[in-house]
C-alpha cells in the first residue's frame, strides 16, 4: 500500500513532456483574443512593459497585502544602478475578521496604516512638500486594462471581503487614503496636490498617489531585477502559486500594447480545471479538493500551494491507516480535523537530520502513537508531496520557458527567475529539483534562480519607479515626435494646396512660378491590343538602369531584360561620359539578345523633371536622386542619347518616345487594367501623373481629348506653401541634401530621405538622453547611415526585438529592448507621415479628376511603383487608408507596376509606332 501510495504521487517524465505541451497551450489560449475567455491559463497583461535600468531616482511608498499582514515600505533610490537603495519598513497585522468583512473596511484599514507609518517616517515638513508615489501589492486574480486601473476578478487565500469583486481596487485604495487624508488634515493643504498632474479628477487632490498595481509575483520580478542583472521571470511557490514572464508584446492580444515586451501574470494556479490533469490527482487530492472553499477550481494549485500540502498529506495518513499501513490499532481521530496537519509539519518532518525521533515528537505532539516503522512511512509520504509540487513547478517553468525561446526565435535561452515563497525557501531540494526537472523538459532553457531579498516590497517600488521614469521619457518623446505627427486638418490643408498649385501649373500665365509643373507628355492614348513587334525600352531613375526588349504578340507581351549599375563618378561627372555609358549597355543588350541587325523602335523611361515639347524631344528642367551630370540640364535628352549612338556609331535603335518612370508605370497597369488613368512612384524619389481634360491644359494648343501630365510633385512646397510641415529635422536633412531648398516634397515622402530624417531624430534623442541611457554614439554621427531599408525592416509587424537589435548592432549601436522598442516607434512616425502626405497629393488627384468628369463617385486604378511603396511593411496600407478618408467620393484601387516602367515605355513606343505606320 505504501509503496502504491507513492507511485501515484510520482509523475513520469513522458506525462510531464504531455502536461507542458498542455500548458504551453493553453498559454496561447489565455494570449489569443479569440480563445482568452476559454483558457485555463489566465495569461493576464500588467502592463509593465520595462524593468529597471538602474537610473531610477527618488522616494517610493509601497503597501503590500499579505496573508495575515498590511506591510508598508519606504524605498529611497539614488540612481546608482538600485544597488543600494535605502528601505525603511513597517508591518501590521490585520484585525480580526477584516478579512471576511466590508471591503470598504479593509481598505479604509490599509489606508490608516500608510499615515501611520508615514507620520512615522516622514517629518511634518517632508509631509508637506512631498508628493509620494505608492506601489500597491495585491495577490489576487485581477484582471488589469491600465498599470493603475486592475478589476478584482475573485478571492483566495482565505479572503472574501464584500463589495469588492468587479471593482477597480486601486480606486477604491486611492479613495480609502484620500478619505484619510482629508480627515487627518481637516482642509485641502497644499500638500494635498496631485502627482504629477495625473487627469483623474477624483483624487487630484491626493498627497499619496497609487501610481501602480501588480501581484506578489510581479513584485518578485521586479525584485530580482535590482540584483544586478535584468530579472524576466518570476515564480511564487507559496501558500498560493503563480509565474509571470516578460512576453512579446504583440503576442498578448488582450492589450493594446504591441512594441517590446510586456510582463504577463499566468495566473497558472487555475491550470488543469478543464480536467487536463484528472489522471494525475490521487484519491488525496481529490479529497482536499472537494473540502476547499472553490472545489473544481484552482486545481494545479490545490497540488503545489503550500496552503494544501499539509492537506494531502494529511489525507494519505488516512487513507494508508484504514489500509492498515499505518498506526495499527492507534486512534487516529485528530487526523480527521481539517487543518491539523500544516505545511510547517511537513517541512519539519523532511528536514530533520535526527532521524525517526524528531518525526515522533512531531506525531506525538499532534496526539499520535507512531511505531518507528510509521515515522519511516509518514516521511517517505511528506517528501513524495513535496518532491511531486517541486516536479510540477519546474513543469509550468519548463513551459514559460520554452515559450520565451520560441517567441523570441532563439536556439537557446539563458534568463534570470526570480523566486520567493514558503515552498522555496523551507524545502532545502526545491531548487535542485526544479532546475534539474526543468532542464529535462526544457534542455535549451538555461535558467539562473534568483531568491527574492525582502519579498516582493522592492519590485513593487521599482515598477513604480519604472512607471514614473518611463512617463517622464514618454512626455520627452512625444514632445521630439510631435512636430511629425499630423491630424486631419494638417493633411486637408496639404491637399488643398496640392490642389491650388496645380491648377496653377497648368494655367499658361502661372506654369512658370507653380512649383508643380504639371507637364505635358503628349501621350494621349493607352493601348488598344492592335500593337503588334519588338520594342527596346530604356529605363533611367536611379543608379541602376535597365534595358529591355519588349515583344508584343496576340499572345500578349514577354520581355527580356538586363540592369546595369552607373558608377557616382559618372552620375556626378559629364553627360557625355553619361550618355555613352548608356549607350555602351545597349550594345551589350543587344549583342547578348542577338538584336544588333535590327533597327529597333525604342522608349526611353528618363524620370527627371523634363520640358516636354513632343513625344521624341524632352527638355532637362533639373537633375533629382544624386544626378549632376553636367552640360545636360536645359538640353533636349533625347538628342544627347542619339548624339551618343552616333559617337559610338551605333545604328540598332531608334528613339520613338520619351516618358518618365511614373507615365511608364501608368502606361504598364494600363495594359493590364483599362480604368488605370494614375502613375504613382513611391521609392528613391517620388511622383505622379494622371489623364487631365486637354480642355484644362493650358500649356498645350487644342481642347479635345485627354492628355497625360506629369506632375512632378516632388518639387510641391519649394515655393515655401509647405514650411508649415517642414521640422527642424527636416531642414537638416534638406540642408545636407545636394539641392537645398529644391524637391521639398520629395525630401518628405521619398525612400532616399526617410533614414536620413529618422538619424536626425535619433541624434536628438540621445542628446535628450532617451536614448542609450545618454551615452555618446559617435556612429549616429555618420551621414546615410541609417538607410530606408532599415525602417522596412524594423516595422516589420511580429519582428522580435532580439532581431531590431541586431540590425542596431550591425549599425554598431549597442540599443537595449527599450531602446529597441524606441527606435521602432520614430520609424513609424517617419514613415506614416511620409504615406499620409502622399495620400494628400493623391486625394487632390482624384478628386480633380472626378469634378473634371462631373461624377459623384470616381471608380479608378492607380498604378504604382517604387521600393518604399512595395517593400515598406505599413506604407501602402497608410497610405490607402488616408486616402479614403480624406477622398470619400473616389473609390480608388491601387495596381502593381510587376514589370517596372521599362515595359510601360516600350508600350509607348508601340502606341507611337502603331501612329506612325
Amino acid at each position: 500500500q505504501i509503496q502504491r501510495a507513492l507511485r501515484s504521487l510520482s509523475i513520469p517524465l513522458e506525462r510531464l513532456h504531455v502536461m507542458k505541451g498542455h500548458m504551453m497551450e493553453d498559454m496561447c489560449k489565455g494570449l489569443s483574443r479569440q480563445t482568452h475567455a476559454q483558457a485555463k491559463v489566465r495569461m493576464l497583461p500588467t502592463y509593465i512593459c520595462s524593468t529597471p535600468n538602474g537610473t531610477e531616482k527618488g522616494n517610493f511608498l509601497v503597501v503590500e497585502l499579505c496573508q495575515n499582514q498590511v506591510r508598508t515600505m519606504l524605498v529611497t533610490l539614488y540612481g546608482d544602478g538600485n544597488m543600494s537603495p535605502h528601505m525603511m519598513y513597517k508591518i501590521f497585522d490585520l484585525p480580526e475578521g477584516i478579512m471576511q468583512g466590508e471591503g470598504e473596511a479593509l481598505f479604509d484599514f490599509i489606508a490608516r496604516c500608510v499615515s501611520q507609518f508615514l507620520t512615522e517616517t516622514i517629518s511634518s515638513e517632508s509631509r508637506e512638500t512631498t508628493n509620494l508615489p505608492l506601489g500597491f501589492v495585491f495577490p489576487f486574480t485581477c484582471r488589469q486594462t491600465q498599470l493603475d486601473k486592475a478589476e478584482l476578478l475573485s478571492w483566495s487565500k482565505g479572503f472574501s471581503c464584500s463589495g469588492v469583486v468587479g471593482k477597480d481596487v486601486v480606486q477604491l485604495l486611492q479613495s480609502a487614503i484620500n478619505k484619510q487624508e482629508m480627515g487627518a488634515s481637516g482642509t485641502d493643504s497644499s500638500w494635498l496636490s496631485s502627482l504629477r498632474g495625473r487627469k483623474s479628477s477624483q483624487f487630484t487632490s491626493s498627497h499619496v498617489e497609487v501610481v501602480a498595481l501588480m501581484n506578489d509575483t510581479v513584485g518578485t520580478m521586479m525584485t530580482c531585477s535590482m540584483e544586478g542583472r535584468p530579472c524576466e521571470v518570476a515564480v511564487v511557490a507559496d501558500k498560493g502559486s503563480n509565474c509571470c514572464f516578460m512576453a512579446e508584446a504583440y503576442l498578448v492580444e488582450t492589450a493594446e500594447e504591441t512594441s517590446g515586451r510586456m510582463c504577463v501574470n499566468t495566473e497558472w494556479g487555475c491550470f488543469g480545471d478543464d480536467g487536463v490533469l484528472n489522471d494525475i490527482f490521487t484519491p488525496y487530492d481529490v479529497h482536499v479538493d472537494e473540502e476547499s472553499s472553490n472545489p473544481g477550481e484552482k486545481r494545479f494549485e490545490k497540488l503545489v500551494g503550500s496552503l494544501y500540502l499539509g492537506e494531502i498529506v494529511r489525507h494519505a495518513l488516512i487513507a494508508l491507516t484504514a489500509e492498515k499501513a499505518l498506526f495499527t490499532g492507534n486512534d487516529i481521530a485528530v487526523l480527521k480535523e481539517k487543518g491539523v496537519f500544516t505545511m510547517q509539519h511537513v517541512l519539519d518532518i523532511i528536514n530533520n537530520e535526527d532521524g525517526i525521533t524528531e518525526v515522533k515528537r512531531i506525531l506525538e505532539a499532534l496526539g499520535l502513537q507512531p511505531s518507528e516503522r510509521d515515522c519511516g512511512r509518514v516521511q517517505q509520504i511528506c517528501r513524495a508531496v513535496m518532491g511531486r509540487a517541486a516536479t510540477l513547478h519546474a513543469t509550468g517553468l519548463a513551459a514559460i520557458l520554452s515559450y520565451m525561446c520560441q517567441t523570441r526565435d532563439l536556439e537557446s535561452l539563458m534568463v534570470s527567475v526570480g523566486m520567493e515563497g514558503e515552498l522555496y525557501r523551507g524545502y532545502p531540494r526545491f531548487e535542485e529539483i526544479l532546475l534539474s526537472v526543468s532542464r529535462l523538459l526544457a534542455p535549451e532553457c538555461m535558467p539562473t534562480l534568483l531568491p527574492s531579498r525582502d519579498g516582493s516590497g522592492r519590485g513593487a517600488a521599482m515598477v513604480t519607479a519604472v512607471a514614473l521614469r518611463l512617463a517622464a521619457q514618454r512626455h520627452e518623446v512625444n514632445e521630439v515626435l510631435a512636430p511629425l505627427r499630423l491630424i486631419r486638418a494638417d493633411l486637408e490643408k496639404v491637399q488643398a494646396l496640392m490642389r491650388e498649385e496645380m491648377e496653377r501649373g497648368l494655367c499658361k500665365e502661372t506654369n512658370p512660378t507653380a512649383s508643380v509643373r504639371m507637364l505635358p507628355t503628349y501621350v494621349s492614348h493607352t493601348p488598344d491590343g492592335t500593337e503588334r513587334g519588338d520594342f527596346l525600352a530604356l529605363d533611367l531613375g536611379g543608379t541602376n538602369f535597365r534595358v529591355l526588349v519588349v515583344r508584343v504578340t496576340e499572345e500578349g507581351i514577354s520581355m527580356a531584360s538586363e540592369i546595369y549599375v552607373i558608377p557616382v563618378s559618372i552620375m556626378q561627372g559629364s553627360g557625355e561620359a553619361l550618355f555613352d555609358h548608356i549607350i555602351d549597355c545597349i550594345i551589350d543588350f543587344q549583342m547578348k539578345q542577338n538584336l544588333v541587325t535590327q533597327m529597333l523602335p525604342l522608349g526611353f523611361t528618363f524620370s527627371f523633371p523634363c520640358q516636354q515639347v513632343g513625344l521624341d524631344k524632352a527638355l532637362l528642367l533639373t537633375w533629382t536622386k544624386g544626378f549632376s551630370a553636367s552640360g545636360c540640364v536645359g538640353k533636349d535628352v533625347v538628342q544627347l542619347l542619339r548624339d551618343a549612338a552616333q559617337r559610338k556609331q551605333h545604328l540598332g535603335m531608334h528613339v520613338v518616345a520619351l516618358v518618365n518612370d511614373t507615365v511608364g508605370t501608368m502606361m504598364a497597369c494600363g495594359y493590364d487594367d483599362p480604368r488605370c488613368e494614375i502613375g504613382l512612384i513611391v521609392g528613391t524619389g517620388t511622383n505622379a501623373c494622371y489623364m487631365e481634360e486637354m480642355r484644362n491644359v493650358g500649356t498645350v494648343e487644342g481642347d479635345q481629348g485627354r492628355m497625360c501630365i506629369n506632375m512632378e510633385w516632388g518639387a510641391f512646397g519649394d515655393n515655401g506653401c509647405l514650411d508649415h510641415i517642414f521640422t527642424h529635422f527636416d531642414k537638416v536633412v534638406d540642408e545636407t541634401t545636394i539641392n537645398p531648398g529644391k524637391q521639398r516634397f520629395e525630401k518628405l515622402v521619398s525612400g532616399m530621405y526617410l533614414g536620413e530624417i529618422v538619424r536626425q531624430i535619433l541624434m536628438v534623442m540621445v542628446e535628450k538622453q532617451l536614448l542609450f541611457q545618454g551615452r555618446p554614439c559617435p556612429k549616429l554621427q555618420t551621414r546615410n547611415i541609417f538607410k530606408t531599408k532599415f525602417l522596412s525592416t524594423i516595422e516589420l509587424n511580429g519582428l522580435a526585438l532580439r532581431q531590431i537589435r541586431a540590425i542596431l548592432n550591425e549599425l554598431e549601436l549597442d540599443a537595449s529592448f527599450e531602446d529597441s522598442v524606441l527606435m521602432r516607434e520614430v520609424c513609424q512616425a517617419v514613415s506614416l507621415r511620409a504615406a499620409q502626405l502622399c495620400a494628400a497629393g493623391l486625394a487632390a488627384v482624384v478628386e480633380k479628376m472626378r469634378e473634371n468628369r462631373g461624377l459623384d463617385q470616381l471608380d479608378i486604378t492607380v498604378g504604382v511603383d517604387g521600393t518604399l511603396y512595395k517593400l515598406h511593411p505599413c506604407f501602402s496600407d497608410n497610405l490607402q487608408k488616408t486616402l479614403k478618408d480624406l477622398a470619400p467620393n473616389c473609390n480608388v484601387t491601387f495596381l502593381l507596376s510587376e514589370d517596372g516602367s521599362g515595359k510601360g515605355a516600350a508600350l509607348v513606343a508601340a502606341v507611337a509606332n502603331r501612329a506612325a505606320n
